[in-house]
């Protein structure tokens, strides 16, 4: 389904009881709604699930960049509006985890918990090359030369070679994703800078990261834990960056386990 949020048509989708309460999940770059397969069937028992692709990725539209956080946590809140949704639930991991830092601190009253996994709160200033070169690569040749690199980082090496379909269709996402949307997401994350304000953040949150997360490595995770007043960090043994994928079944279980303890209080 899609929808026109701030002039941008915005590709989502919504299952569930219409009665229960909403959970919106927001995927990582150089993928789309689809990532989150996984975690479908678990949260749909007990929740109405709205998941979305981000600005520039996925069947959403890609306008010229730069793009910022507020940008993207911007195109969060408006779905929400133009759905009539008044409070969620907010997964996010990597890309989403910091739309979802973003959007806790633009619009605190929309989200009534907030799951962050393998994602940072900042961008430090020894990454910027990295950053710079990937979008040098994506604006100049394309996607093909990010997929492979991208892969080694996402999953560890025993995942790759005994769920190659699994890889092989994230391989597909990445080379699949715009170019120009890659790259102006890429500007907004280089940008990323909100360590010092994540204090202010007093909703239940709680931190779930792959132990071998080479993309947002476990110690960018404690850091949001530790700034986050009353946060929980959940480490998952043998997950790389895409966490949900390579452990899809102790991710769920992290995420249903924390959403039951919040609605239940």
């Amino acid at each position: 389904m899609k929808t026109v949020v701030n002039g941008i048509q915005v590709n989502y989708e919504f299952v569930g009881s219409p009665s229960a309460p909403v959970v919106m999940l927001s995927h990582a770059l150089a993928t789309n709604l689809t990532m989150w397969d996984p975690q479908m069937e678990a949260l749909a028992q007990s929740f109405r699930v709205l998941r979305y692709d981000s600005l520039g990725h996925g069947n959403t539209d890609a306008p010229r960049g730069p793009y910022s956080l507020d940008q993207l946590a911007q195109q969060a809140a408006g779905l929400l509006d133009a759905l009539g949704i008044q409070q969620v639930h907010f997964v996010g991991l990597s890309m989403g985890g910091m739309i979802g830092q973003t959007l806790a601190l633009m619009r605190p009253m929309a989200l009534t918990s907030l799951v962050l996994s393998d994602t940072s709160s900042r961008i430090p200033p020894e990454a910027q090359p990295l950053w710079q070169e990937r979008i040098k690569i994506a604006e100049s040749v394309g996607m093909e030369p990010l997929v492979e690199p991208t892969i080694g980082r996402w999953f560890t090496p025993p995942f790759r070679t005994t769920h190659s379909n699994i890889v092989e269709r994230v391989r597909r996402l990445i080379r699949g994703t715009s170019p120009l949307g890659y790259a102006a997401c890429c500007r907004a994350i280089a940008a990323l800078n909100l360590t010092e304000r994540l204090h202010t953040i007093e909703i239940p949150a709680a931190i779930i990261v792959g132990e071998e997360d080479q993309g947002a490595p476990l110690p960018m995770s404690r850091t949001i834990h530790e700034q986050i007043a009353g946060s929980e960090l959940v480490i998952l043994p043998s997950a790389a960056h895409l966490s949900n994928m390579e452990q899809p079944e102790a991710f769920n279980q992290a995420v249903t386990s924390f959403l039951r303890r919040v609605t239940a209080t």
